[in-house]
């Protein structure tokens, strides 16, 4: 390299040198150099300093050699810093090799040219926007550097070069007043109000490269676009919503980045916010709109007024004018079509100064344009894309109604237009054609009922989106026949066109909002229905339920909750006990009482018909009693809950009577141990104040006992147990006075006894049904369990010969053979045999601690129904106190 003249030998070979720190000991004193020239302000000394940078440009920057490369940037750097604020008039010497060296092949002078270019950045400043460009391209390609270094550096010039547009962007010109180049947008309909023209900074040709740039697919790329993006909307003078047609495409593509999550939030918010800032826009432009119509006909008043020469028609004018104000949306209205009001409120805006800033002001949106970008999105693959398309159209259908297409606009007035739509007034579906035979002539019904709207394709259409794979359709399917269905309940939805069954079947959705919608439309037609609908609904229900018991553990409480809140749920509990009393699957009739019987219990939405129960001493509830009293008698424990709940507290202690002659299972033990808890819920307040009036209350008691002796001694026996020594510890069994002296005991002894005498419920008949349905229960389960034995007879002959060769255990096997019990620790098990020698093992202690509590060493029957003759482990007895 031949030696430059306005560089010293020991500069020149400095600046080559392979060491970072020689290479930085010649650019400081090429840094002495220069400033030693700027100091003199003559024309000699500013052309020396072109020389010296054209000399770093030439012989360094754009050298072949890579260390003079290094040398030649951290030179020009000098150089900058040297300058301080006269480097403006020599940027265009200082940038454009610094630029250059960004794509070089040696990932270190693209470090360098990094650090240089934020060394002369920090000293340009506003200047450096001059260059915004090229800076903005070559820092989007340095952001998906593959050198971590270089990806280091390019992120602190990035900072830089944000905070400089972030401060100066909107202010701040150029000292030396050049012309820009490069391309810029044409269509000025586009640009804002508020955006300067003059400054260093220009978002309009800025435009053009991002709208290139936003197509990348590099998520590290993408995240430096989102990232200015961000930045840009930040600024408020620059209103950047005003070119989001140029790269919304782009941008709405980077919603289906699957490398990097963090682009795919930054670009939901940067979206989010756009959305924000046009809503601000939309609000804006109506207020001026409105100003601007108030101000034109204030102004035709004025007019007037000084045109009028009488007093009298000037007192007109202002009495006029009074309601003037009042009236001029209406009018303004009506002269739509003579005057553009959104003209002349821009017009008005402009040529006022800028004044202080007011988000949306000056802000022009192209809908139209954002609007033909979002349709092709609908489709997307990409959910999240696709939800970002349908949110925007949906918030555009109320702002800029006047630009959305047809299809999306008839989409969303189709729901108002059927609802506004007049119906034929003879009620007849439109795919069926009835007569009536009138002597030789037929007389079609139909042919002046003619609909301008096909309910029944409507409909069908709608069943087949019920079987959509997506939630939201479903859901918008069901509202659409509810809609449907208050337009024209006769027409559609009828019990024989094919609808109900699928209905009924959608109530074992997977979603719960669209069980949800299921029960409220299946409810509506109901109620507008006869009673064969609402019958033959309550019917396939309860099929439903028989056929599918997981629908009924998961989703029955909450399927019969609705509906008690759509229909009457004394209707539907009358209805539910008359089916359930003829049920022949008497299994399912057990169950499906056990969990009618907790929902009337425990759901809010039932107090209306507990309370209903409790008025025995009227016909109504008499009835009511009587008939859910019927099928309860399918479930022992629900039918003494029904008793405690209706306050026959007599009937129920001889119903616990009945249940000795019962064989007494764990389900049994289970469900007696949940009414214990429930005992303790506020739902029996009343029965535990009533505990403190045993005289009024007799039986009570008795009942109550009787729960304790059923129970073994677990946490349900020491919760119950505990609860009754409270009221005995008082001392009320034996302080109460015998006379029924207070007048407010007379009136329930007087309502017992109706209870238990009066002819409306026939107490012993009730009892009498009750154990022949019990009856019934033990004879189908004992001809199971005699299917199980000789299906299983092969094993169990195999088993009785291996228990024959077996010593005698007389301490865990009682005399007749079929019962066993083993203890381990505190664990009791029971294995009950049948009495063909084989059987089943049921591990009492396990199953019953799902019900919240434990039983232990409780006699239990056998499985054919004979009591074991004794329990080998007998309980731990809890400590009563005195």
């Amino acid at each position: 390299m031949a030696e430059s003249p306005a560089l010293s030998p020991q500069i020149v070979r400095g600046l080559q040198d392979r060491l970072y720190d020689k290479r930085k000991g010649a650019a400081l004193e090429v840094e002495k150099l220069i400033k030693e020239c700027s100091a003199n302000t003559t024309n000699k000394d500013a052309e020396r300093i072109h020389g010296i940078l054209s000399t770093l440009v030439q012989e360094f920057a754009y050298s072949v050699n890579a260390n003079a490369r290094n040398g030649g940037l951290i030179a020009l750097a000098a150089a900058a810093i040297a300058l301080g604020p006269d480097v403006p008039a020599y940027l265009d010497d200082i940038v454009p090799p610094v630029l250059a060296c960004f794509g070089d092949q040696d990932s270190k002078v693209r470090y360098y040219a990094c650090e240089s270019m934020y060394n002369i950045g920090k000293v340009a400043k506003g200047e450096i926007l001059r260059y915004f460009n090229e800076v903005f391209d070559a820092m989007s390609k340095l952001a998906a550097d593959a050198e971590k270094s270089v990806m280091s550096g390019a992120e602190l010039l990035d900072r830089l070069i944000k905070d400089i547009v972030a401060e100066q962007a909107t202010t701040y010109v150029s000292i030396l007043s050049l012309g820009m180049s490069g391309s810029i947008i044409e269509d000025d309909s586009t640009t804002p109000v508020s955006m300067p023209r003059t400054t260093a900074f220009s978002l309009e040709r800025l435009i053009p490269l991002l709208s290139e740039r936003i197509k990348v697919k590099n998520p590290f790329t993408r995240t430096f676009l989102v990232s200015w993006i961000t930045v840009l909307d930040s600024i408020p003078d620059l209103e950047l919503v005003s070119f989001l047609p140029h790269f919304l495409d782009g941008l709405l593509d980077f919603l289906s980045d699957k490398n990097k999550l963090e682009v795919r939030h930054a670009t939901s918010a940067v979206l989010a916010n756009f959305l924000l800032q046009i809503r601000e826009a939309v609000e804006v432009r109506e207020q001026q709109k409105t100003q601007a119509i108030k101000n034109y006909y204030m102004e035709q008043q004025r007019r007037m007024m000084a045109a009028s020469e009488s007093s009298n028609d000037v007192g007109e004018i202002t009495k006029d004018g009074d309601l003037l104000e009042e009236g001029l949306l209406t009018k303004a209205l009506s002269d739509g079509n003579e005057i553009n009001w959104d003209a002349i409120s821009i017009i008005e805006s402009e040529g006022k100064g800028k004044g202080s800033w007011v988000p949306g002001q000056g802000v022009v949106i192209n809908y139209t344009r954002i609007v033909e970008i979002l349709m092709p999105h609908l489709s997307s693959q990409e959910e999240e894309i696709q939800e970002t398309a349908l949110r925007w159209i949906n918030e555009f259908i109320l702002l800029a109604k006047d630009v959305i297409v047809p299809a999306i606009e008839a989409n969303q007035n189709l729901y108002k237009l059927i609802v506004e739509t007049p119906t034929a007034s003879l009620p007849a579906f439109s795919t069926v054609k009835e007569s009536v035979s009138l002597g030789s002539q037929s007389i079609d019904i139909n042919k002046n009922a003619s609909d301008p709207f096909d309910y029944q394709v409507t409909v069908d259409t709608l069943m087949l989106q019920l079987m959509n794979d997506h939630q939201e359709t479903r859901v918008a399917s069901l509202e659409w026949l509810s809609m449907l269905h208050k337009k024209a309940p006769k027409k559609i939805l009828a019990i024989d066109d094919g609808t109900f069954p699928t209905l009924v079947k959608t109530l074992s959705d997977s979603s719960e909002e669209v069980v949800k919608c299921d029960l409220q439309l299946l409810a509506q037609i109901s109620s507008n229905s006869e009673d064969e609908y609402f019958r033959r609904f309550m019917v396939s229900l309860l099929n439903l339920f028989c056929t599918d018991r997981g629908l009924l553990e998961s989703r029955g409480s909450l399927i019969i909750r609705q509906l008690c809140l759509s229909l009457n749920s004394e209707r539907i509990y009358r209805s539910f006990a008359e089916i359930l009393e003829k049920e022949e699957d008497l299994d399912f009739a057990s169950t499906m009482v056990q969990n009618l019987n907790i929902i009337l219990i425990t759901s809010p939405e039932l107090s209306d018909l507990r309370k209903r129960l409790k008025s025995l001493e009227t016909k109504d509830g008499q009835m009511l009693f009587t008939i859910i009293y019927k099928s309860w008698s399918h479930n022992p424990v629900a039918t003494f809950s029904l008793c405690l709940l209706a306050q026959a507290y007599e009937h129920a202690a001889n119903l616990l009577q009945s249940f000795a002659e019962l064989d007494i299972t764990v389900n049994i033990l289970i469900q007696i141990d949940k009414l214990v808890q429930l005992l303790e819920s506020p739902v029996f307040t009343y029965l535990r104040l009533q505990l403190l009036e045993p005289e009024k209350y007799p039986h009570l008691f008795k009942c109550l006992y009787g729960v304790l002796m059923l129970l073994p001694q677990s946490s349900a026996f020491a919760t119950l147990r505990n609860r009754l020594n409270s009221v005995n510890a008082m001392g009320f069994l034996h302080l109460v006075p015998k006379s029924n002296s207070t007048s407010d005991m007379k009136p329930r002894v007087i309502k017992t006894a109706i209870n238990l005498k009066d002819e409306g419920i026939k107490w012993q008949d009730l009892l009498v049904d009750f154990r022949a349905v019990q009856a019934k229960h033990e004879k189908t389960r004992k001809q199971s369990l005699q299917s199980i034995g000789r299906a299983n007879g092969t094993t169990k002959g195999s088993r009785r010969v291996r228990d024959r060769d077996r010593p005698q255990q007389p301490n865990n096997v009682n005399q007749s053979g079929k019962l066993a019990q083993s203890v381990t620790g505190d664990r009791t098990g029971v294995m009950a045999a049948g009495s063909g020698g084989g059987g089943f093992t049921q591990g009492v202690h396990g199953v019953a601690s799902t019900g919240n509590a434990e039983f232990k060493g409780r006699r239990m029957s056998n499985s054919d129904g004979s009591k074991p003759s004794r329990a080998l482990s007998p309980p731990k007895r809890l400590p009563i106190k005195k």
